[in-house]
């Protein structure tokens, strides 16, 4: 490894925390616009689309979506290789301990946890918040705001994000039916995976001998893994009515990408002030 260009990696790194399907567009854009990105991940993320998450690295070692591969990396040694394979490197480091060794350009906290799990405004050099949980101009430069409808996307310098309602946003005139929450804790067996056609009240899951049902019919969009132990409660699924969008389940959202363009806007514009 040449010394000279693992600085430079550092110098103009960016650090993603997070690897769900939000954050991975995130990860895409800037990746695509040449960044050097590194993204952070938890032991075990409780990932819904899967199909479209970095995060899923996690787990399986490696990850594909739409043309970009992610890999695992034990060190940030390792992470400087994978990027120069053209690759994206996914750690394990739920507290981003890594960050105050690389110091990198920029942090981007895009858990989507809607509260801060420790992200400081003094990480980077540029600190950025996704969606609600943050305070631009106190624990982070500036918030994105995640919440659907006309703001979608817009980068806040001051104050916060819209709240977390805890509804789901209107898609095929559907909201809170599209997601499924688990109805005990136990051990998931899945029965429909994601991309398959579901009718309303069929079973696509089981947890022990509990059936888990979809509430609408339409296109099985996201599923947690297999064997996953949820806890009562938690967001197992969620159910597209769009039935004729199948290829969907495997591209990057519309609002992954308004968020990721908002993301891209403020780096540029607060490393260029």
């Amino acid at each position: 490894m040449k010394k000279d260009s693992y600085d430079k990696w550092k110098k103009n790194l960016v650090v993603v925390r997070g690897g769900g399907d939000i954050a991975t567009g995130i990860i895409d854009k800037l990746f695509q616009s040449g960044f050097p990105v590194l993204v952070l991940e938890i032991e075990n993320p409780s990932c819904i689309r899967r199909t479209i998450s970095f995060c899923e690295a996690v787990f399986d070692r490696e990850m594909e979506v739409e043309g970009v591969l992610a890999k695992k990396a034990d060190t940030s040694e390792e992470a400087f290789r994978i990027y120069e394979e053209n690759s994206v490197p996914v750690m394990v480091d739920p507290e981003g301990r890594i960050i105050e060794k690389l110091k990198p350009a920029v942090v981007v906290d895009a858990i989507l946890a809607k509260k801060n799990l420790g992200t400081r405004i003094t990480d980077a050099p540029v600190v950025i918040g996704v969606g609600p949980g943050f305070d631009a101009g106190e624990d982070v430069d500036a918030v994105i705001e995640t919440k659907r409808g006309h703001d979608l996307g817009r980068i806040i310098y001051e104050g916060k994000a819209a709240p977390n309602t805890g509804i789901p946003g209107v898609i095929g005139g559907y909201g809170e039916e599209r997601v499924i929450h688990a109805p005990c804790t136990g051990v998931l067996h899945i029965v429909r995976d994601i991309g398959s056609v579901v009718e309303e009240n069929e079973v696509i899951a089981m947890i022990g001998d509990i059936p888990v049902k979809a509430k609408i019919g339409g296109v099985l969009r996201g599923m947690i893994r297999e064997g996953y132990r949820v806890k009562k409660g938690l967001k197992i699924a969620d159910v597209d009515p769009r039935r004729q969008q199948r290829e969907n389940c495997r591209k990057i959202s519309d609002k992954a990408r308004c968020v990721a363009g908002g993301v891209l806007e403020a780096i540029l514009h607060l490393q260029n002030r």
